[in-house]
């Protein structure tokens, strides 16, 4: 056993070291292709190259080959070509007329000349960023599609009207294809709105207009990449198992498998994980049959069916205060009714909302009306008058509930069937009869936190890393209900512990068992899936190269759409990243494959090209604007201009380096 203990930790060991030479490799090459692009065109123009050199600072070790010396330098941030008449740590020579009297120095040359050895390097990279994108399709990228999975409730996407399976074609008139696209259009856009194509899942395309929000460090509209119809497989399944402890598919027979394919619900096959999501949830009282393709061999697989029950709802016997509506869906019931932001639903058809209603069943209630005339009364505040009450009618949509989860806190509840979302009040306004609250907890008790704990003894759960986790505050800015009461759905055998004030001063802290509900069932079977991806394949040559070209017109784009943004402040400094930021993401990307670590190299070498080239001293795009200056006006800079001019580019430089290099130690955490 100790041998092969030891055998498979040298194993990862030397996994580790191949992947961190790989990576080493790959950030040299794109900046040696940058330096060689000066090189060459400045040995083609008969410059005297005096050193070209990998890293910056003192040299480690060097050899030369004639009449150039060859380095590797201890600062690993880029690299250099020294040439005759040109050097950046001494700009006076740019203006030395004895110099220039060499033939064989850069300044010797002519405008044009010196135009081609300045741009070769940005050009260089262009070319191999182009490649290493073309031999990444060529290879095949597995991407996250444009097919959307959680669109979190109350956020920009859900109040467009967007939902779970929806697929994204267009924003703003450019293409998309992956979700990374959606990121980053969302992102990178200059525009206050977005203006989105897509297909639903059932097949119908739509419309709709997105108004992005700042979410902390950039624009966002509050989406997630789907799930696949694999359930989970690798490293991140424990103990090989697949299923939530406590639910009922933990609890089938034959047992699921890591890597299974779930391909149809009760014979009826499913055309993607919303299909899934919207079947269990209409069947959600039923037992039904999982039709399931599982590989028994590289060629080979096992067709099985497998029987899972309905699971109820666990309940603490609490009805909640209804808040006030957070969002409204645009073209909703709801919105076609009239319903606005702020308005409270204080009765429905009768019954009153927190007494006769549980809030937290509305989802259901309203789903199981769909088709027909519902009549909800409102209590709305008008200016100066107070609150006045309205009386609405709406006729729900076919639209299970629960389906959008408030699986984050300070979530609100979704009533997908009208397109509204609403928080809870922690304040408790009816104890159920026979349930452990009752003779604990009393009619206008509030609660302040709730935590779900694992009795001792109990066997650990998925969320037995994540304690902290399970500690949800109630407060007027920690609005948390509806996220706790989903949350001990997930944790399916955690007990609750309540801390409850009294009165407005008494503080007691009261532990609970959730008990099953009898005949309020959960739209899920607690099965674990992977995310969904897509290959990126081109099956020519020539299509490797197209889809190269194309990947590189839309990083150039990008990286512009970045710079503009953080100029106008719709982007943040934070999610700028420096020299460690860059070699972690390359080590984390080279241990998904070569072709993931290509395209990201890809990504690196336009990143180079593009930023090199900015009307920045130092830089290649401030030795152009020299250039344009002595070719326009036929004489060249003063020694005062570029000796002032490089040193104030050396300090933004040297600034930038070390702005970047302290967000990723102290905002990114990379140097923990």
């Amino acid at each position: 056993m100790a041998t092969i203990t030891a055998a498979c930790v040298l194993a990862v060991s030397l996994s580790n070291i191949q992947n961190i030479l790989i990576v080493a490799l790959g950030l040299g090459l794109v900046i040696f292709f940058h330096e060689l692009g000066h090189f060459a065109v400045a040995k083609w123009c008969n410059v005297n190259v005096e050193r070209f050199s990998i890293g910056f600072g003192p040299i480690l070790f060097s050899w030369k080959w004639g009449e150039t010396e060859y380095a590797l330098s201890l600062i690993p941030f880029g690299g250099y070509v020294k040439m005759l008449g040109q050097d950046d740590a001494d700009p006076a020579q740019m203006t030395s007329v004895e110099v220039e009297q060499d033939p064989r120095s850069y300044i010797a040359k002519n405008v044009p000349q010196r135009m081609a050895i300045i741009s070769a390097g940005v050009i260089m990279n262009i070319i191999t960023g182009l490649l290493f994108f073309a031999f990444a399709f060529g290879v095949g990228v597995k991407v996250p599609p444009s097919e959307l999975g959680t669109v979190f409730v109350g956020k920009p996407a859900w109040k467009a009207g967007i939902q779970e399976g929806d697929r994204l074609t267009r924003i703003n008139g450019r293409d998309i294809s992956s979700f990374g696209d959606i990121i980053r259009a969302t992102a990178l856009s200059s525009s206050d709105v977005l203006e989105v194509d897509g297909i639903r899942y059932t097949g119908e395309t739509f419309s709709a207009q997105i108004y992005p929000e700042m979410n902390g460090t950039r624009r966002e509209i509050g989406v997630g990449p789907i799930s696949s119809l694999e359930l989970a497989s690798g490293p991140d399944v424990k103990d090989n198992r697949v299923t939530v402890l406590g639910s009922p598919a933990d609890a089938a027979t034959p047992p699921f498998a890591p890597a299974d394919l779930i391909t149809a619900i009760d014979g009826k096959e499913l055309s993607g994980f919303a299909d899934l999501q919207n079947t269990l949830a209409r069947k959600r009282s039923q037992e039904v049959t999982f039709h399931v393709l599982r590989k028994t061999g590289p060629k080979s697989a096992q067709d099985l069916e497998i029987r899972v029950g309905p699971q109820t709802f666990r309940t603490l016997g609490l009805w909640m205060d209804i808040g006030p509506i957070e969002a409204v869906q645009e073209d909703s019931p709801a919105s076609r009714a009239g319903l606005k932001p702020g308005d409270k639903i204080v009765r429905i058809e009768n019954l009153d909302v927190g007494k006769d209603l549980n809030p937290l069943t509305l989802p259901e209630f309203f789903a199981d009306r769909h088709g027909q005339n519902v009549k909800i009364l409102v209590t709305r505040e008008s200016p100066g008058t107070g609150d006045k009450q309205h009386e609405l009618e709406m006729t729900p949509e076919d639209r299970p509930g629960w389906v959008e989860r408030p699986s984050m806190r300070n979530s609100p509840l979704s009533v997908p069937a009208i397109g509204v979302a609403f928080h809870l009040i922690p304040t408790v306004l009816k104890v159920e009869e026979g349930s452990q609250a009752e003779g604990k907890i009393q009619a206008g008790d509030h609660i302040t936190q709730v935590q779900l704990y694992q009795p001792e003894g109990q066997k650990l759960d998925d969320f037995a890393a994540d304690n902290d986790k399970l500690r949800i505050p109630l407060d007027e800015t920690n609005r948390n209900w509806a996220h706790a009461f989903w949350l001990m759905q997930a944790a399916s055998n955690r007990h609750a512990r309540l801390t409850i004030l009294r009165n407005g001063k008494e503080t007691k802290t009261l532990e609970l068992e959730p008990q099953r509900a009898t005949d309020w069932y959960l739209p899920t079977r607690g099965i674990q899936m992977t995310l969904l991806s897509e290959k990126k394949k081109a099956e020519t040559t020539a299509g490797a190269l197209a889809m190269g070209i194309n990947h590189t017109r839309n990083s150039i784009i990008d990286i512009y759409l970045t710079l503009k943004n953080l100029i106008t402040q719709k982007l943040s400094v934070k999610e700028l990243h420096g020299p460690i930021g860059i070699a972690r993401v390359a080590y984390q990307v080279s241990q998904q494959g070569l072709a993931d670590l290509s395209l990201f190299l890809g990504f690196l070498s336009v990143n180079l090209a593009v930023l090199n080239f900015l009307p920045i001293p130092l830089l290649d795009g401030g030795h152009m604007v020299f250039l344009l200056w002595e070719g326009i006006t036929r004489r060249k800079p003063s020694e005062k201009v570029l000796i002032a001019a490089t040193y104030a580019g050396m300090a933004f430089v040297l600034s930038l380096m070390v702005l970047v290099i302290f967000l990723d130690i102290f905002v990114h955490g990379f140097g923990r």
